[in-house]
């Protein structure tokens, strides 16, 4: 049974940061790209970043590009995503997606259960 467990979330002012990690289990870790992906009240879910099972390619939404960082450790079955100079939109529950490639939420089989991170004023 696939699990992804999302961790990091929280509140944080404009311009601060937070890290995000989504540890993994019940499945080849290094044989899966991973994605981020969030969702705000009232919004469809949206593409966020994503990597490759090798972790040499790497994408972004152009919102995120220059402040976040996708990166994987395939030792610890588990993906990160660094957040910087967060934004008041930044707010949304984050995902964290698995065995899948591309920007569109169906392309993922496996779901985490999302965390919620909140930028304050």
């Amino acid at each position: 049974q696939v699990q992804l467990l999302e961790s990091g979330g929280g509140l944080v002012q404009t311009g601060g940061s937070l890290s995000l990690a989504c540890a993994a289990s019940g499945l080849t870790f290094s044989a899966y790209g991973l994605g981020w992906f969030r969702q705000a009240p009232g919004k469809e879910r949206e593409f966020v970043s994503l990597i490759s099972g090798s972790g040499r390619t790497t994408n972004y939404a152009d919102s995120v590009k220059g402040r976040f960082t996708i990166s994987r450790d395939n030792a610890k079955n588990t993906v990160y995503l660094q957040m910087n100079s967060l934004k008041r939109e930044d707010t949304a529950v984050y995902y964290c997606a698995a065995d899948g490639y591309g920007t569109r939420p169906s392309a993922y089989t496996y779901w985490g259960q999302g965390t919620q991170v909140t930028v304050s004023s």
